[in-house]
């Protein structure tokens, strides 16, 4: 089954404990790994089976899921509807979180720098190239500013949590949309990259003067000094969970287009602008529907009891309301016999 995996993924799984039939194996973002290893961990000790995620980043967890090499992928980027038909996936949303801009820069420390979407996407262009623009110092009037480079830090590989920033970025500056766009990757203007939210985070915190964009429980495991954004209503708000709800508030979850929703530029007084959801991504026509019956109890259990758990780690579960219609969508796996197996 796993003859598509790359060189490091397959060494990984040599390294685990045996498999038996109840094994279930998942890849891709890097974005909700902490929380979806972490219920793999809670789920092995109270479960029959292990569960295995490896955070490979969204593109790579689309391709593995695409050549049918794991049991489930996982993406920051959802696939619109034209796409999951055209690949036979089915889509649903599991975990949303907070892209968040995270800075090295002596003497400012954490929700100290406030930042907009035009001087954002200045400094990713790099016409933003030093730490005392006078961009930088409108917008931070209390702050004293040093006159330091901009090391920008971007993610290299082919990403979700990428996906969900040039998004934004192409939402709240023309300059951005014309020049840069949107995706899992784009051709970066300045900087330097770094593979997965651990390999910015990394390289942020060993380099003083930076700029990077991480998952919020990154950025709180690492202990970096997150920004300020302005969000759509004005207000200059942080990437806490709350908010990140309040992004979310007004999205209108339909199963019909895959569940299909980008949360980034939400209206809303506390709404943090760069506000992601991740989906999990399975096969809708199915060999081993037995098998495929385990992949679906793991998620029932993360709908059901994976909230104090997500909690603790900074991110934000789906409301029961949609776990409902996901649930509902499953029915849509089937078996080579062409009966449901949804759980």
């Amino acid at each position: 089954m796993f003859y598509s995996l790359p060189r490091y993924f397959l060494l990984l799984l040599v390294m685990m404990p045996s498999a038996f039939a109840a094994d279930i194996h998942g890849a891709g973002a890097t974005f909700p790994a902490p929380v979806y290893q972490k219920w793999a961990e809670n789920y092995t000790m109270r479960k029959t089976g292990n569960v295995y995620y490896m955070g490979v980043g969204s593109g790579e967890g689309i391709r593995l899921i695409d050549a049918k090499g794991v049991d489930f992928g996982a993406s920051d980027m959802p696939l619109k509807i034209e796409e999951l038909n055209k690949k036979g996936l089915l889509q649903f949303p599991m975990l949303m979180g907070a892209v968040t801009p995270v800075i090295n820069l002596p003497g400012v420390f954490v929700g100290d720098m406030k930042l907009d979407g035009s001087a954002l996407a200045a400094i990713y262009l790099g016409k933003i190239s030093k730490w005392n623009d006078p961009q930088l110092s409108m917008l931070n009037p209390m702050l004293h500013l040093p006159d330091l480079p901009i090391s920008v830090i971007y993610r290299e590989d082919k990403s979700g949590t990428t996906f969900n920033f040039t998004n934004y970025l192409s939402k709240v500056s023309a300059d951005w949309k014309i020049s840069m766009g949107e995706g899992l990757t784009v051709k970066w203007a300045v900087g330097q990259g770094a593979n997965g939210n651990a390999g910015v985070s990394a390289k942020v915190k060993e380099m003083p003067g930076s700029i990077g964009y991480v998952e919020y429980a990154f950025a709180m495991e690492q202990k970096l000094d997150y920004v300020q954004l302005k969000n759509h209503d004005g207000n200059f708000v942080s990437p806490n969970p709350p908010n990140v709800q309040a992004a979310a508030a007004g999205a209108q979850w339909d199963a019909a287009s895959g569940f299909y929703q980008v949360l980034t530029n939400a209206p809303g007084e506390q709404s943090w602008p760069i506000a992601a959801t991740t989906f999990i991504l399975v096969p809708k026509d199915v060999s081993n529907a037995a098998h495929v019956k385990e992949v679906l109890k793991f998620f029932d259990w993360a709908y059901r009891t994976g909230e104090l758990s997500a909690m603790m780690l900074d991110y934000v579960t789906m409301p029961k309301s949609v776990a409902t219609q996901v649930r509902t969508s499953w029915a849509d796996l089937k078996s080579s016999d062409g009966k449901s197996v949804g759980y």
